[in-house]
């Protein structure tokens, strides 16, 4: 089969050059491909990933122990437990079936094909928007809250007004993501190096705190003693402990946040040298023990944050209001470590709540550029790093006024998306076990039960979550849509493969006039067809080829390579060939026809009796129905100089 590009013989028009700012902020747009290219060890991409992850001890333990009491402790292992046995296995699985950054959202998509897979997919991006958009927001205006309460800037404030700047939390939030976007936009590679000097900071300070923690309760005579009492007193027995831990367990749920993540990022993981597209198997190995390397860590700082909070810290302290409220381990911090240990930690929170929207703006920047553009639901731009960085931070400044910079009211949504995208990834891992694997299956669908149980216990108590996912969702659904539209007279592909027959009866064809007859694919009397065409059409002399488009799946966007296949029907040569959309499929195969036989084709159609809405609609969600003007339109587009341009002729 010969392929043909339509780049090939393709006159070049006198086009702006771009200039250095373009080519700097559109670097690495390419059809079809992510435009990010960097890539770094396992180690640095998981303290990205761990901005976030990580980046809730600073408020897990208090709401813990706030949600809990006495109970935190045994809660927290329950959360634990789920992590190492239930979400890591599951996510590894994930891994290796989306080695490329769609994450579980692919799984699904696979699973359900056609437009009501795509509303599927468009569903579960507006909940990871919701996830990731949330965490960059409210992670900013949690480090601005951070720093407006902390007692130096208000000693500073109250010293000098001049400083009072520091205790707007609109204006601080606004600050904290403009300078967020300005590290994207500087590049990956920078980001990178800023999360692991942050991470490592936060988790050697928080470290530190749980040492201290734990060696005071050492010395404290009965500390551990008296809280078993007191734990026995209320729950009575290990059941009623485990019970009531699952019952409380959506309040914990946020301690899972960094999963979705760790895939969504997956580009980012250096393979080994052998890695190819197609078996990334370094990228997959290097990932899962990111993943690995992760949990362990969280679940071991967790574990023993909560044993700590529970036993030193009193419960009215943690209330709203009071002193350790939010910032438990910051507490512990100040009162066992000192003034200056304390206030070290303080700033180490401050940074890595700020900075830990990097993992969810690097989960947006990776997943968005996989489904959008291919669905023909984006902007050819979105395909670039740079424009969609710009787009983001718009839409977290515009959420951010909303909210008012508030984090208890984005603290549902925040929620809600982390737990829709884990109950997906679940439902998406036990689906993928062949029927045979009866165990896998069971324990798997355990898990996944969990999950949807937390995710409805989590919209049932906190309902404005699930509204503000609606809000995006649909938000999504109409710029998808308004692009699906705008885009549809864009060629979907660059290259066409004849076969052999194909070849031969355009060979054939050479030197020749040749008239190409848009055809209905089925059973057909083709010398019927030939005198219908030269009789309505005027045509003369010249070769007869017929072409028949078959759409095989309307709701896909964009195409690798049309494949034209040629039968003898008749005594005609007959070209056949497959894809989403019939007009623009005809108009591809007709500028290849022109570059390979270096003769501009004419084409003959007929006019589609119907309504033309009804037509239009038809076009854009079946791939078929106003296909004369609409080819005519996409060969207008695709070349611009009339004297190159296949010819098309309606009656």
């Amino acid at each position: 089969m010969r392929s043909i590009s339509l780049m090939e013989n393709r006159k070049q028009m006198p086009n702006k050059t771009p200039s250095q700012f373009e080519k700097w902020f559109y670097a690495g747009m390419k059809p079809g491909l992510n435009a990010r290219q960097v890539k770094a060890p396992w180690l640095k991409v998981m303290c990205l990933t761990g901005l976030d992850y990580f980046g809730s001890l600073g408020y897990a333990p208090g709401i813990a122990a706030l949600a809990a009491g006495v109970l935190s402790p045994t809660a927290t292992l329950v959360l634990v437990l789920l992590t190492l046995f239930g979400a890591l296995p599951m996510y590894k699985r994930v891994a290796v079936a989306s080695p490329h950054g769609q994450g579980s959202i692919s799984m699904l998509e696979k699973l359900t094909p056609g437009w009501w897979g795509k509303a599927l997919v468009l569903s579960l991006i507006g909940f990871a928007a919701t996830d990731f958009i949330i965490t960059i927001t409210l992670s900013a205006a949690d480090a601005a809250a951070h720093l407006a309460e902390n007692n130096y800037v208000h000693d500073l404030c109250a010293a000098n007004t001049t400083w009072s700047f520091l205790q707007d939390k609109m204006g601080v939030t606004f600050v904290l993501l403009a300078i967020l976007s300005v590290v994207f936009l500087a590049g990956f590679k920078e980001a990178i190096g800023v999360a692991v000097v942050i991470v490592s900071s936060y988790m050697l300070l928080s470290a530190g705190v749980e040492a201290a923690g734990c060696y005071q309760i050492f010395i404290t005579p009965n500390a551990f003693a008296n809280w078993q009492s007191q734990l026995f007193a209320v729950y009575h027995t290990p059941w009623n402990m485990t019970f009531k831990s699952l019952i409380l367990f959506p309040q914990l749920a946020l301690g899972l946040s960094g999963f979705e993540t760790g895939v969504a990022v997956m580009p980012l993981v250096e393979g080994d040298p052998g890695d190819t597209e197609e078996s990334p198997t370094g990228r997959i190995r290097n990932t899962q023990h990111l993943l690995t390397a992760a949990a362990i860590i969280m679940s071991a700082f967790l574990l023993t944050s909560s044993i700590i909070t529970t036993l030193l810290i009193p419960q009215e302290l943690l209330q709203a209001g009071g002193v350790a409220n939010g910032r438990a381990l910051a507490y512990l911090a100040h009162k066992y470590l000192g003034s200056f240990y304390g206030t070290a930690y303080d700033v180490s929170t401050i940074f890595i709540l700020w900075f830990s929207g990097a993992s969810s703006l690097a989960g947006l920047l990776s997943l968005v550029p996989r489904y959008l553009p291919r669905f023909g639901m984006a902007p050819s731009w979105a395909r670039a790093t740079r424009p969609l960085v710009l787009f983001f931070a718009l839409v977290a400044f515009v959420v951010t006024y909303l909210f008012k910079a508030s984090v208890d009211a984005q603290g549902g949504a925040y929620a809600t998306g982390v737990l829709v995208l884990m109950s997906s990834a679940a439902v998406a891992v036990v689906l993928s076990f062949p029927k045979g694997q009866k165990i896998k299956r069971t324990l798997y669908c355990f898990v996944a039960l969990v999950f949807c149980y937390t995710t409805i216990m989590n919209i049932i108590q906190r309902p404005e979550g699930l509204h503000i996912a609606v809000f995006f969702i649909l938000t999504i659904f109409v710029i998808s849509f308004i692009s699906r539209i705008s885009r549809s007279t864009e060629l979907r592909t660059r290259n066409v493969s004849f076969d052999a027959n194909a070849s031969k009866a355009l060979d054939e064809a050479k030197g020749k006039k040749l008239h190409i007859i848009a055809h209905y694919p089925g059973p057909h009397d083709y010398e019927a067809a030939a005198q219908k065409a030269r009789e309505q059409h005027s045509i003369e002399d010249g070769e007869l080829v017929f072409l028949e488009i078959t759409v095989a799946e309307p709701s896909d966007f964009a195409e690798a390579c049309l494949d034209v296949i040629g039968v003898r029907e008749n005594g005609y040569d007959v070209l056949r060939s497959t894809s989403a959309a019939v007009p623009n499929a005809i108009a591809t195969i007709l500028l290849a026809i022109r570059n390979r036989n270096e003769i501009v084709p004419h084409a003959y159609m007929y006019w589609t009796e119907g309504n033309p809405l009804r037509l239009a609609i038809q076009f854009v969600f079946l791939g078929e129905g106003v296909t004369a003007p609409v080819t005519r339109e996409i060969l207008r587009e695709a070349e611009p100089d009339p004297a190159r341009r296949p010819k098309v002729h309606v009656v």
